[in-house]
């Protein structure tokens, strides 16, 4: 375990909330903040810990300050201004941002933060739901060494993975690269067990089999059998992974980057939450192949 530390923690969704937690459990001093105060009581009995009133409240005293809210917005609006945590943080701080967010916000964040003599990070994590459960996400970073340096052992604590990608905003653009993969591999998996489904072959037959060659993946070995039973509840929703596709494609046109794929997937999770299926994970491409044959 590392040194405990006097640490605050802004954003207690379905990711903070469990990340949070297991920075209290490992003996860190943890004050969160949440704008549903509900939430940030309910975590303070859990944990035992404190909640703020204000994000800059919550950072005043921390030694590391970690955020992970929805978008570019919301980063914004908990980070900059009077009661945010950059105003709010102390010199010699660490502001940590686990928001999947844009490379352009993450570098002004950086500039905003070094004029208050405070060090930022750039830290968007892959692994979903569970894997902040289980403290087994892994963190892409972008930020100065020495600021990574101070912090890496603390992010760790819910971390397999924790690895600095360069300078400020490289974390956003490797998590990038993450759900731009992730998209293609998901369509063609979809694509892959509807052919199956069309052919009269039995799905987890032919996956036993697959999963044991090249098509192998991570999406095959955990979301295949959810997918040929139509369910469609586990981790990473449409409306989010939209999201993030839609930071991929603006980066994309910004460096002259072709991502014809990325961007065709996209279109097909719109037909998705036109149908009412934007809560649904990821894997759901596979349901809009379905009802474009039921029409």
């Amino acid at each position: 375990m590392s040194e405990s530390k006097k640490l605050a923690f802004v954003g207690l969704g379905v990711m903070g909330y469990p990340m949070a937690g297991h920075l209290a459990r490992a003996g860190h001093d943890v004050v969160v903040y949440n704008r549903t105060a509900a939430t940030a009581a309910r975590w303070v009995e859990e944990y035992d810990g404190r909640s703020a009133t204000t994000p800059g409240a919550a950072a005043a005293d921390a030694e590391i300050v970690f955020m992970c809210v929805g978008n570019d917005d919301d980063v914004k609006s908990v980070s900059l201004g009077d009661d945010g945590v950059i105003t709010g943080a102390a010199a010699g701080s660490i502001v940590v941002d686990h928001t999947t967010a844009s490379g352009t916000l993450a570098r002004e964040l950086e500039v905003a933060a070094e004029a208050r003599n405070v060090g930022f990070l750039d830290a968007p994590v892959s692994g979903g739901q569970a894997g902040a459960e289980n403290g087994q996400l892994t963190v892409m970073v972008g930020g100065r060494a020495d600021v990574y340096a101070k912090a890496e052992a603390t992010i760790a604590t819910y971390a397999k993975m924790v690895k600095l990608m360069g300078d400020a905003g490289a974390g956003q653009l490797t998590k990038a690269v993450n759900q731009i993969c992730i998209a293609g591999i998901l369509q063609g998996l979809s694509e892959g067990l509807h052919f199956a489904e069309k052919a009269g072959l039995d799905i987890n037959e032919v996956v036993e089999v697959i999963s044991k060659g090249a098509a192998q993946s991570w999406q095959m070995e955990n979301r295949a059998a959810t997918m040929a039973n139509r369910e469609f509840e586990f981790g990473f929703a449409v409306n989010w992974m939209r999201k993030d596709l839609d930071i991929a494609l603006t980066a994309a046109r910004q460096m002259d980057a072709r991502l014809p794929l990325a961007a065709l997937v996209d279109q097909f999770y719109a037909e998705v939450q036109a149908f009412g299926g934007g809560r649904y994970d990821t894997s759901s491409l596979i349901e809009r192949l379905r009802r474009v044959e039921e029409g």
